[in-house]
């Protein structure tokens, strides 16, 4: 059977998010809660029977797709699950938020930007309340579900596909018409930058397995096709690089940001995306090989190779 599909509105710029419902073994069981506002939390009551909720399942910790983990812990008593890398930045969150203020300063920005940017993280704004007694889905998940975890970091390095006999949820892996963030971060196994580009690379890769699937990602329209998403995303990747690579490699990240968008949006957040993307581009323009190499190994580097030559030419 394949989930159903919980649209819910979100107050972000992403719009709104999906989240998906089945019974595995006669368990009711949720993939991802969408943001922590009331207008969400009617929804869920409305369209779920929330006291036979047993389990809550988290594609990955972003503020839309596990904001009410907390309050389905807390209300309902049900079981949170989420990634292992998201455990470690919840049991490390200042030391990373730490690693990532030092990472941006690297990166060129001000200290006046930089406090602004850790009270975002601070307020609630980014990181609402987290659920306090979580397990890991990689480590606790019921083997009886029959579910098979695909790591797939890239957008973040928590991102996690939960495969069905003929489905997958795709959290943010996977969305069509939009180049999601591939977001700068800290990894704190190795306590160095997370080299998402890298990650992305090898996700590629992972992703050719779910071409016979069906596709219920997290947000946007249905997904008909693996391979039309994976070719959108790496058209915007090599369209874009031909502007970024136009910046000297002397001029810093934080110079670019401002070069490319003038007018700074208020909020400090955003413009952290904008820095992440970058650094992502800036990466793949270090390195262009290993994205060729991942597209050649899944059969679609030649839908590409024109535009891939312009970009690193």
């Amino acid at each position: 059977m394949i989930p159903t599909q919980h649209t819910i509105p979100t107050p972000y710029p992403v719009g709104p998010v999906h989240c998906y419902s089945t019974e595995l073994h006669g368990e009711l069981v949720l993939f991802d809660t969408g943001p922590p506002t009331a207008e969400a939390q009617d929804y869920l009551r409305s369209h779920l029977e929330l006291k036979r909720l047993r389990h809550v399942i988290i594609t990955h910790c972003h503020i839309d797709h596990y904001g009410l983990a907390h309050w389905l812990e807390a209300e309902y008593g049900t079981t949170i699950y989420l990634p292992f890398r998201d455990s470690l930045k919840i049991v490390r969150h200042r030391e990373r938020l730490d690693r990532i203020y030092m990472l941006l300063l690297q990166f060129g920005f001000d200290s006046e930007y930089l406090d602004r940017f850790r009270a975002s993280m601070e307020d609630g704004s980014v990181f609402p309340t987290l659920p306090q007694n979580f397990r890991i889905i990689e480590e606790d998940l019921p083997r009886h579900f029959g579910l098979q975890v695909l790591p797939c970091p890239g957008h973040s390095q928590s991102d996690l596909v939960l495969t069905g006999p003929d489905w997958a949820i795709t959290g943010d892996v996977l969305l069509r018409g939009i180049f999601q963030s591939p977001l700068l971060d800290i990894d704190l196994l190795s306590e160095q930058r997370f080299r998402n580009y890298e990650a992305y690379c090898t996700t590629i890769e992972k992703l050719a397995h779910l071409r016979d699937k069906k596709i219920l990602p997290g947000h946007r329209e249905s997904i008909e096709s693996v391979d039309v998403c994976i070719l959108f995303y790496v058209g915007k990747l090599l369209e874009r690089s031909t502007r970024i690579k136009l910046f000297p490699v002397s001029m810093n990240t934080a110079e670019v940001v401002n070069q490319l968008f003038p007018e700074q949006p208020d909020r400090p957040f955003l413009t952290y995306l904008k820095a992440s993307e970058i650094v992502f581009i800036r990466d793949f323009l270090a390195q262009p090989e290993t994205l060729r190499e991942a597209l050649q190994q899944i059969g679609l580097f030649q839908s590409v190779a024109d535009l891939y030559r312009c970009a690193i030419g």
